[in-house]
């Protein structure tokens, strides 16, 4: 069990992972993961405030699986991508959804307003986690809005499970030590001041962070 870094290099997102959500935005499964970079300036940690930027009326939050990079991978197949991860965190992924929900292709800024990605408070290595009878595939992702559970699923509800994720990107770009790829999102929620927001990963501590007041 450890601290993660709160310097990744890369931050990578993966959208409309979770078939259930997917399914709740009528959105059609897709062929290849949809991928999306956050930068370093979105980084909070573990009871740090959440800012909501005037810019955006509806922030939401979601719960995920991250999984930082142990050491450099490039062109891994599935097989082997697992024994690249230095384990598994809690991450909140959040997102100006009126802004994406004005044209797709806004994606990238909606997801990089400062303060739009908490992870920790620790990494656990997979083997760790997957302790369950069926492994990886049993550890459940939830998202909590002020102790309620709204959404839950489990990694088997992926679209494209972590090692598939980690073949696909290392094909085209090097993963580095340290590196950090949030796996999705079982469902998100709409954030509003002072609401406290949570993700929990089975095997994990929580992840908390308490909502700030809109900029103006």
């Amino acid at each position: 069990m450890r601290v993660a870094t709160r310097r990744p290099r890369v931050i990578i997102g993966v959208g409309l992972n979770f078939l259930p959500h997917a399914a709740d935005l009528r959105a059609a499964p897709t062929e290849l993961p949809t991928l999306f970079f956050k930068g370093a300036h979105t980084i909070i940690g573990p009871g740090d405030v959440i800012p909501l930027p005037g810019l955006s009326q509806r922030v939401t939050a979601e719960a995920e699986l991250g999984l930082v990079i142990g050491k450099r991978m490039y062109q891994v197949n599935a097989a082997d991508a697992l024994g690249y991860v230095a384990g598994g965190c809690c991450v909140l992924d959040q997102t100006a959804e009126d802004i994406l929900q004005q044209d797709s292709r806004l994606l990238t800024l909606a997801k990089n307003f400062p303060g739009f990605f908490a992870f920790g408070p620790e990494l656990v290595s997979l083997d760790e986690l997957a302790t369950a009878p069926a492994g990886l595939r049993d550890v459940r992702v939830s998202t909590y809005l002020n102790g309620v559970c709204e959404r839950t699923a489990t990694v088997a509800d992926m679209r494209f499970g972590p090692a598939e994720l980690l073949a696909f990107i290392s094909q085209v770009m090097p993963l580095e030590c340290g590196d950090i790829v949030s796996t999705g999102t079982p469902g998100a929620v709409v954030l509003a001041p002072g609401d406290v927001v949570e993700c929990r990963v089975s095997g994990l501590r929580p992840l908390t962070n308490v909502v700030g007041p809109r900029s103006a």
